[in-house]
């Protein structure tokens, strides 16, 4: 009876092309956007969840309070803040970095692009503690900045390649221009995966100081809490500490201290809230495919009227026939979900692509198993659903009105 009821779905189906192929295009525009969508969230999930294996749990960082991009706070953290944050118990080491908007181009004479520029230690303890706080980076071609080091640069990832930063492409030994000063390019940074950070110039902090005219003034504050310690007992202790060294009142300090494990946190409530809203935006279409598919199914009861009544005064039961125009909803259900699951995962890619060539690597989509299982199972009920009210109509008609139905 089973092949028999597939092979009479099929044949209706195919007799009905072009209202089938109306009904499964508006399932698979649903399926399609929600799939691309949910990828791209769960890429960026997983974006997250690696910088956080990479940094470490037992990083904290401190900031300045204030509006305006890193480095601009007219309460920076000074270099006394620094001493007393290594002096503080199960602290294992700190560093400062020095961050300021600069332009950089490749002749002075000629404007350039304004993006950050780091002032950081030439201690290589302190800056694998920075490397990490960027998620594991490390230099990809040159060397990092040592003692000694004057007007010297190390730049992010985007530079080697041409119109991503300026239109030629730059090499190690290039000279750039930072707000209008001389320095030699000694290295490039692997990529973090989004254009501001991939964008970055490294200075040693002494030429940062000097370029930006400023002393002992750090934008940010990387730190590392000693082994077995636990970080966010840690930061809400040396935020408490630092208050009191500072002479601030509780609610009025001019900075604030969190561990990785709280930022990421605060990412993936944003990144949760995205998700939702883009899975809202895009269920509305598959909302009106559902209506769509029980239009169709309503329209196909009153077309096969005579039919049904054929099939129950042979003895068709009504689960028969209720049975047989659920399973036609929910395989135009399931071709639709099939063939949006195709074309969502081509959608993604090329999003995927373009993301990259623009500087954001880090929009890359995943496509986890339960995915692609998840979609194909929501597009077979919600066509089986949508066609539940037609199928049980058309299995309580009664036999000898449906063989009078003109």
């Amino acid at each position: 009876m089973l092949r028999d009821i597939a092979s009479y779905v099929l044949k209706n189906m195919k007799v009905r092309l072009t209202r089938s192929i109306l009904t499964i295009i508006s399932i698979l525009i649903g399926i399609m956007a929600i799939f691309a969508l949910v990828s791209f969230g769960q890429g960026l999930s997983s974006y997250v969840n690696q910088v956080g294996q990479e940094a470490g749990a037992d990083k904290l960082i401190a900031q300045p309070r204030g509006f305006g991009p890193p480095g601009t706070s007219s309460t920076p953290l000074t270099k006394d803040d620094l001493d007393f944050i290594k002096k503080t118990n199960d602290i294992s080491e700190a560093t400062g970095l020095v961050v300021q908007q600069a332009e950089v181009s490749l002749d002075e004479d000629k404007p350039g692009k304004w993006v950050f520029v780091m002032g950081m230690s030439t201690i290589p303890s302190e800056q694998r503690l920075i490397d990490e706080s960027f998620g594991g980076i490390g230099i990809l071609t040159g060397r990092n900045l040592k003692s000694g080091d004057k007007n010297k640069a190390v730049i992010g990832y985007n530079y080697q390649f041409p119109d991503k930063i300026f239109p030629k492409e730059l090499n190690l030994g290039d000279k750039v221009f930072i707000n209008d000063v001389e320095f030699r390019i000694i290295g490039f940074y692997e990529e973090i995966g989004n254009s501001g950070d991939d964008s970055n110039v490294y200075l040693t902090i002494d030429d940062a100081e000097e370029l930006f005219d400023v002393k002992d003034e750090y934008g940010f504050v990387y730190i590392r809490a000693e082994k077995g310690a636990n970080p966010s007992e840690v930061a809400a202790r040396l935020e408490e500490k630092l208050r009191k060294e500072k002479g601030q009142n509780e609610g009025e300090e001019t900075f604030f201290i969190q561990t990785f494990e709280q930022l990421l946190e605060t990412f993936g409530t944003i990144l949760l809230v995205l998700n939702a809203v883009l899975v809202i935006i895009a269920g509305i279409s598959v909302l009106v495919a559902a209506v769509n598919i029980m239009n169709t199914m309503y329209t196909a009861v009153l077309e096969r009227t005579k039919e049904i009544g054929v099939m129950k005064s042979i003895g068709a039961r009504n689960s028969t026939i209720l049975f047989m125009f659920f399973m036609e909803s929910g395989i135009i259900g399931l071709i639709g979900g099939s063939i949006g699951i195709l074309l969502g995962y081509g959608l993604a890619k090329l999003g995927g692509f373009f993301a990259a060539s623009a500087g954001f690597a880090l929009l890359k989509p995943a496509f986890p198993w339960w995915l692609i299982a998840g979609s194909l199972l929501f597009s077979f009920f919600v066509g089986a659903a949508s066609g539940y009210f037609p199928a049980r109509a058309a299995s309580k008609l009664k036999p000898v009105d449906a063989l009078r139905y003109e």
